[in-house]
């Protein structure tokens, strides 16, 4: 009677553990079900999500520490809040913030080759005021511009190139200052590129509206920038049909 119960209990045993295996091997099927429709109705959103990433039109601006926004949190600086006119009129563009603080034309010459490693729809060129801070002579500056943008061409043939002009401040000699405002409007001509004659318009040498060095904007001088970009950003936005509203 003892090897029976013995004999009993453990064909019990081996009924349970069997029992207990095709449930969990029935589990986990049923799991690795659920997770397979659940990545396969995801898949598609994602496939969009990057479509639609890789449609999105791109805004770079190339420039130095006014672009990267010096002293700023980089939403306070004017491409960010380009960024914030553009979403509000529903364009699909996205804005790239290429500043590098002391930046000069000659570096930008070279770094743009990294830049162009993604496509370029719109290129905004703010560089040029560290040359005239260091005096770098106005043929150099402008031979560096325009290799900037003959490169933008030769990579993206079809965007468009908008270049911001700068000025020195009066310390820096009337003959030298007056030779490297000519240096913008020159190279824009040359190379049939939009022109902003002035970036700083409205904010240069004006005390409250810049940081305490007299130089970088503060976030008030960073919308008035932001609005001399966009007076001239706008129409070529809208006559891209950017529109997606």
């Amino acid at each position: 009677m003892h090897r029976y119960n013995l004999r009993n209990t453990a064909g019990m045993l081996r009924i349970l553990t069997a029992v207990m295996i095709t449930f969990l091997l029935l589990h986990c099927s049923a799991e690795n079900e659920a997770s397979s429709a659940a990545n396969e109705s995801a898949a598609p959103a994602q496939a969009a999500n990057e479509t639609a990433k890789a449609a999105k039109k791109t805004i770079l601006f190339l420039g130095n520490s006014l672009s990267a926004g010096f002293g700023l949190d980089p939403a306070q600086a004017f491409p960010a809040l380009i960024q914030v006119k553009i979403d509000s009129m529903g364009w699909d563009y996205e804005v790239i913030n290429g500043g590098l603080s002391g930046e000069t034309t000659a570096a930008g010459a070279r770094r743009i080759d990294w830049l162009l490693r993604r496509k370029i729809d719109i290129l905004v060129i703010e560089l040029g005021g560290n040359d005239g801070l260091r005096g770098i002579p106005p043929e150099e500056t402008r031979k560096n511009l325009m290799t900037i943008i003959d490169k933008t061409r030769a990579s993206n043939a079809d965007a468009e190139i908008i270049l911001s002009g700068m000025e020195v401040p009066p310390n820096m000699g009337n003959d030298y200052a007056v030779e490297f405002r000519k240096v913008f409007p020159k190279v824009a001509d040359e190379k049939s590129v939009g022109l902003i004659p002035f970036l700083l318009e409205g904010v240069g040498g004006i005390p409250e509206l810049n940081l305490p060095d007299g130089i970088h904007p503060t976030a008030a001088g960073h919308e008035i920038v932001a609005n001399n970009v966009w007076k001239f950003l706008k129409p070529i936005l809208a006559v891209h049909g950017a529109a997606s509203k």
